[in-house]
């Protein structure tokens, strides 16, 4: 540290005479630690194109620097980035001699950052609405609090999901076309094998795609610019998983223009922080590139992360407040051992081959071919002719006897019944295996299952392809252009798991009689075991082409930027499977869904000095909706979403920057608008636009028209107070609404049955100025670490998070709430009794303390190996707080919910999410 700081001072005190007009510029830089070169650090110019790498031997030269007074910045991944200040004069060549960089802990806390991003993947196999995962490439403090201290309780930057973000590895998009988010779970503990990472903020400008409003991340898996070396390291935690063991090693480049890197992880659990989460990760990467020569290298990547885990149950407040927050209703004991329903297994490995093409000295070109293929499957119960076997179905709670009505609709509570049902919750509040093996041993129709345990599956082969060009067409103008190809085939089926000691299980809807209960018109009456397909079985077809073009302009005082894209879009369903309710629409190809859309941004930086900025960003773009969300029943027939259209985003943002020696800082206004976009979500509803008073509709609830508005302000200090200690703070403040009202329709499989239109229109759903939920729309952080020139460090902060609220049902906001069949107003449906029982739940807001700290050795000084732990401990104080959570749509009119509200303790309230308490991360690692 003593040679860091007197080296910095040195070259910020200096004055240096120059022997030409463009002076050279020239250092070697080195790990402060080992004492070791770095090879392939970048050394850039800032506000000029000027960029080089260090050699093998950490040397690094400017053939000609523009003279005056420049910032030179030097990073690498891994480390803490070096901005030192100098003085460029006519005269004599700069000779900075070496420069050290220290190794960065942030790449530490990358790996207990994976738990968040995978914690909450839904059954939809969505990713994690979180954007914490976008951020491990970032050093901006603000990004960092979001991530590391924030992202524990699920908050979005800019309270944007992550489909607003892209992903990629080495330019390649890795979100989703089903969702539009990135499966962070497809490279799962291989933190070493991604950390060259690079990330632009909102919509800046990147060297690799147009990018969305909320931010891009690039993966570069390329073999050569990895730190040549190995690692070994092993973790505790009890968030997730419990333990988890790494490798990796890197070669370098070796003279006969070889590299190669391998990595490899496992994490597992008996039982994660939440009860009967099991866990069981395996990881493998590699990558091998060969330069031919000065202008042609190839690298192949290799991807393969495979990954199992139990999930846990969202509860209503009757569930928790009898069994408590970390009670999970998925799991129950079979021989001795938790047996989870619900688990989500997924593996979808990568193969990746790139080209990459140095033009000429000024433009080059990068080419890259990917296939990635596998398979995806959330497991649960399905029975014909039992009871549920969830143990928190409704009829086995207390709340279905306090709420009991008579038929004339008179409140008339069972309280020795709910006694009754209260104990026989808390002695049987786990799923019995056993009774449904004995269930299915003992069925009338011999062999036949009653219980099975099956997985909503999907088996995707995906192609994709893209070029990249990067030109410095002069000193001041350099073009970024790209082209994107994806093309998908998704195979969606249901599978048999497990018969739970039966021969068959019958593909009948027990819900329906005659061809309606038929998932397969073609193969009626089907018997079906371990492995085979049934209930539904269909193919999604997606085929994508975008591409874009990218202007960056420097000049002394002010640095802008322009780019537009252009893309293409295109959907089919296919259907494997007649179905019986839906026979005339179910099976073969639906008509295509073609989308074309087209973006536009820019941005301005204007240098009040060399330390002041001022920031401007721009955006207005147009994408297709969601491969999910253009078909309102895929499962069971061909209709195209109703009104479906594209989505239109507006973005701008406004920053003053400040980049002192010892202070940094960044203040930011920000306002984005998303128009019409569309939600399908799909529930058991009683009397939704039913005029026969049946109840238990099975719905897709198609929601469009939706419209977003979010604006707030970010706040990002650093203070370096002395050589060893620096405080840090971050804050958002943010609102985020819906800005105006939505249009609802369903698709009813009851109504499909009887030969009728299954569509309903709703009309209207009234959703202006509700808020936004999932996730903080305020938060704030204050922390202090201390460096020690030994090697270790330690750090604490403080953090404040609220303004969380609940997810609204968007049916009990449409008039079919307050208004009966006639028309006429449900007796007791005022204007403001609707209001008051409508009133969003906006969660207690709550202060979270995180300790972290660690320490590493050089342990030889003859091979310079070098040894370490981090630790970190979230959530001090074991502070209870919720993340998230949804009301449940099932009692959708205002008579039915006032009924579910009589005791006040209700069968169908809100489903809660909860985060962690008090959890701890240890890593130890060896370098050599």
């Amino acid at each position: 540290m003593k040679k860091l700081v007197l080296s910095t001072l040195l070259v910020l005190q200096a004055v240096f005479v120059f022997a030409q007009q463009n002076p050279a510029l020239k250092g070697k830089v080195i790990d402060a630690k080992s004492q070791k070169p770095l090879q392939n650090v970048v050394a850039e110019i800032r506000n000029t194109t000027q960029t080089v790498l260090t050699n093998f031997n950490g040397d690094f030269v400017f053939q000609t620097i523009p003279s005056g007074d420049q910032v030179l910045i030097i990073k690498t991944s891994g480390y803490i980035q070096q901005t030192l200040v100098i003085e460029a004069t006519t005269g004599e060549a700069i000779d900075l001699g070496v420069v050290l960089l220290e190794e960065d802990i942030t790449s530490e806390q990358q790996l207990s950052l994976v738990t968040i991003t995978e914690n909450d993947l839904g059954d939809d196999n969505s990713g994690s609405e979180s954007t914490a995962g976008l951020l491990q490439a970032t050093r901006d403090t603000y990004q960092q609090a979001a991530a590391f201290n924030w992202g524990q309780a699920r908050f979005r930057i800019r309270g944007l999901d992550n489909e607003n973000g892209t992903t990629m590895i080495n330019g390649i998009v890795m979100n989703k076309i089903y969702d539009g988010r990135p499966q962070w779970g497809n490279w799962g503990g291989l933190n070493d094998a991604t950390r060259n990472q690079e990330f632009t903020m909102g919509s800046k400008p990147s060297d690799y795609t147009f990018g969305g409003p909320l931010g891009t991340q690039e993966i570069n898996t390329r073999a050569s610019f990895y730190r040549p070396g190995s690692r070994i390291s092993m973790s505790g935690t009890n968030t997730n998983y419990s333990w988890r063991l790494m490798g990796t090693h890197a070669s370098g480049m070796n003279k006969d223009g070889w590299a190669f890197v391998v990595s490899a992880s496992r994490r597992w659990a008996q039982e994660g922080y939440f009860e009967g989460t099991d866990y069981a990760a395996n990881s493998l990467f590699a990558s091998v590139e060969k330069k031919f020569n000065d202008k042609h290298s190839l690298n192949l990547t290799a991807i393969y992360a495979q990954n199992s885990r139990g999930k846990n149950s969202p509860n209503t407040k009757e569930v928790t407040d009898l069994m408590g927050v970390e009670y999970n209703s998925y799991w129950g004991w079979q021989d001795g051992k938790k047996r989870n329903s619900r688990d989500k297994d997924l593996e979808e490995p990568i193969t990746m081959l790139s080209h990459y093409w140095k033009l000429s000295e000024k433009t080059t070109l990068n080419t890259n071919v990917a296939f990635q293929t596998g398979r995806i499957g959330n497991s649960r119960l399905d029975f014909q002719g039992g009871n549920n076997p969830d143990p928190t179905y409704y009829r086995n709670l207390p709340s279905y006897y306090l709420n009991y009505h008579t038929a004339s609709g008179v409140w008339q509570p069972n309280y020795p019944q709910a006694d009754i049902a209260r104990d026989y919750f808390l002695a049987n509040s786990q799923i019995d295996w056993t009774a449904m093996y004995l269930a299915n041993q003992n069925s009338a129709n011999a062999g036949r299952s009653i219980y099975v345990l099956y997985e909503d599956r999907t088996d995707d082969n995906l192609l994709s392809a893209n070029t990249i060009l990067n030109s410095n067409l002069s000193d001041n103008i350099s073009l970024n252009a790209g082209a994107n190809f994806r093309k998908l085939r998704s195979h969606n089926f249901q599978n048999v798991l497990d018969l739970l000691g039966g021969q068959y299980f019958s593909d009948v809807d027990q819900f329906f009689t005659g061809d309606a209960s038929q998932p397969d018109l073609n193969n009626p009456n089907r018997q079906v075991v371990e492995g085979d397909k049934y209930g539904y079985n269909y193919l999604l077809h997606a085929l994508t082409f975008d591409g874009f073009t990218q202007f960056k302009f420097t000049y002394d005082k002010a640095d802008f930027y322009l780019a537009q894209s252009f893309s293409r879009t295109e959907y089919q369903r296919e259907g494997i499977y007649r179905n019986g309710i839906y026979a005339d629409n179910s099976f073969g190809k639906s008509d295509r869904i073609v989308f074309e859309n087209f973006g536009f941004k820019g941005g301005l930086t204007y240098k009040l000095t060399g330390r002041h900025l001022l920031d401007f960003n721009g955006l207005y773009m147009t994408k297709a909706p969601t491969l999910r969300n253009s078909f309102s029943n895929a499962r069971l027939n061909n209709v195209i979403t109703p009104d479906i259209t594209s989505e239109s985003v507006v973005s701008a943002d406004g920053s003053y920057i400040i980049r002192a020696p010892k202070f940094k800082g960044r203040l930011t206004g920000f306002y984005s608008k998303i128009q019409d976009a569309t939600e399908i979500s799909f529930f058991y509803a009683e009397n939704i636009g039913d005029t026969e008073g049946d109840e238990d509709s099975f719905v897709s609830e198609i929601v469009t028209g939706i419209e977003k508005q979010n604006m707030g302000v970010e706040l990002g200090l650093e203070y370096q107070i002395t050589s060893t200690i620096k405080a840090t703070a971050a804050a958002s403040y943010g609102q985020y609404i819906y800005s105006d009202n939505a249009k609802l329709k369903t698709n009813d499989d009851n109504i499909a049955a009887t030969g009728n239109d299954p569509i309903t229109d709703f009309g209207t759903v009234y959703l202006k100025n509700y808020r936004q939920p999932g996730m903080p729309q305020t938060a704030a952080s204050f922390g202090l670490e201390y460096r020690d020139p030994n090697f270790w460090w330690i750090g604490a902060n403080v953090n404040y998070l609220g303004n969380t609220y609940l997810d609204v049902s968007s049916v009990l906001r449409t008039d079919n709430f307050s208004l009966d069949n006639s028309g006429v107003s449900f007796p007791g449906a005022t204007e403001e009794n609707v209001r008051e029982v409508l009133k969003q739940e906006e969660f207690d807001g709550f202060t979270l303390v995180n300790l972290t700290g660690g320490k590493s050795w050089r342990i030889s000084k003859a091979n310079r190996n070098t040894v370490g732990f981090f630790a970190s401990i979230n959530n001090v104080f074991d502070i209870q707080y919720k993340t998230g959570g949804f009301e449940q749509s099932r009692k959708a009119t205002y008579p039915d919910l006032q009924q579910d509200l009589a005791s006040g303790t209700r069968a169908f309230g809100p489903k809660y999410f909860y985060g962690y308490g008090r959890t701890f991360f240890v890593n130890f690692y060896i370098n050599f």
